[in-house]
């Protein structure tokens, strides 16, 4: 009698390991977009480029996807659409801390939002990580220095506070709305109010050329990093999304030495430390668990969102 052969190991990533992934390829197009938008800022101002990427990031979703009205329930939409006013409050904010602060330092206090949101999940493990992120965030930002523009700290932190928002509702509308049609209603609602903020520098100072490169940016950020993203909350717990995102401003400080020649110093590269120590520490245990599949059809579906708040 032959023996019973081994269970099939697939090599497929965990649930987790692709939720990293996927993080971590948003994270670098973030910020990429946003240190190739610096040097718009003299043509179009901050809010002017933050209103043309969400114009052309909403335009490009709805064509794309082409989302239908049977697809939604009314509370659905409904949710769409307060993530859509979050969404344009997280890039208008953020552009416009950009405007006076190096990059790493805006990312390392918009990450006060996503390290809000961490603070609420269960267990003591998860806490020692995001107590290590906090650390990290202090060390980026050196507050003892005491050269932070005040009104550009305001801007960063309003955007913290949007994007915690941000990361609650899209796990809520990753859930009730099939694939990426959450996401096809609100960017374009995101669109529509960044554009009507930023209309009169639009107006005032675009060009053609201009125009073009906004197009191209965002598809780089926010389209492809949005996307990413949607799909990684299917995979992680909020909390643990939101610790994870503390590679942000590490990632930032990285980019904006390669791009914009922001040196860090020597704290800032301490804090690089800790954050990524959190964040890997956070997808040892983020992954959300599997609800069981449907009879006869031989995989798992993402199990309902539980906001730990």
């Amino acid at each position: 009698m032959s023996s019973p052969k081994a269970p099939h190991r697939s090599s497929r990533p965990s649930g987790a390991q692709a939720g990293f992934a996927m993080a971590v390829a948003s994270m670098s197009t973030v910020q990429l977009g946003s240190a190739l938008t610096v040097p718009l800022f003299g043509q179009l101002s901050a809010l002017g480029t933050a209103g043309l990427r969400l114009g052309w990031a909403g335009l490009l979703l709805l064509v794309l996807i082409r989302p239908r009205r049977r697809d939604f329930a009314r509370a659905d939409l409904l949710a769409c659409t307060v993530l859509g006013a979050a969404t344009a409050g997280m890039m208008v904010f953020f552009m416009l801390a950009l405007d006076r602060l190096p990059l790493g330092t805006a990312s390392a206090l918009e990450f006060l939002g996503p390290l809000a949101v961490s603070l609420f999940g269960p267990g003591h493990g998860r806490r020692t990580w995001t107590a290590a992120a906090a650390i990290g965030v202090v060390l980026l930002t050196e507050p003892w220095h005491g050269g932070l523009d005040a009104l550009g700290a305001v801007y960063a932190l309003a955007a913290a506070g949007c994007w915690a928002a941000y990361i609650l509702l899209t796990q809520r509308v990753g859930d009730s709305v099939t694939g990426l049609k959450g996401l096809a209603v609100s960017m374009p609602v995101a669109g529509v109010l960044g554009m009507l903020i930023a209309a009169p520098a639009v107006s005032a100072n675009v060009t053609w050329t201009s125009l073009w490169i906004m197009l191209a940016l965002a598809a780089l950020s926010p389209v492809l990093p949005f996307a990413l993203e949607f799909l990684a909350l299917r995979r992680l717990t909020t909390s643990a999304f939101g610790t994870l995102m503390s590679l942000e401003p590490a990632i930032a400080m990285l980019v904006g030495l390669a791009v914009l020649g922001q040196n860090p110093g020597l704290a800032p590269a301490v804090g690089i430390a800790f954050v990524v120590a959190a964040g890997i520490g956070a997808t040892r245990t983020g992954g959300r668990p599997a609800a069981p599949s449907p009879a006869g059809t031989g995989s798992t579906a993402p199990a309902p969102a539980s906001v730990e708040a």
